[in-house]
């Protein structure tokens, strides 16, 4: 089974075409907090630059993650995320 950065990795990759994405599990900076799990894999910042983001104010480039990632985004899957969404030149 992919690792849940993989899947947040395919599902932008697939709804976004970004130019560039990194993913980062900050899970461990969480411990003890509400949502972490011993494995980690809950709490995710994600640095994205698409095209797709063109025109759009900060909130909708959020919104247009947050459609990608779909089921991820359920309480016991993804429970936290950090969203950097910019165009390819900014």
């Amino acid at each position: 089974m992919a690792t849940m950065a993989e899947q947040i990795e395919a599902r932008i990759v697939a709804a976004l075409h970004p130019a560039s994405l990194e993913i980062i599990d900050d899970s461990h900076l969480h411990s003890g907090h509400a949502g972490h799990r011993a494995g980690g894999e809950s709490h995710f910042t994600v640095i994205v630059k698409a095209a797709a983001f063109e025109g759009l104010s900060r909130v909708a480039r959020q919104r247009a993650v947050y459609t990608a990632l779909g089921d991820l985004m359920a309480p016991d899957r993804i429970h936290a995320l950090v969203i950097r969404a910019d165009t390819p030149d900014t």
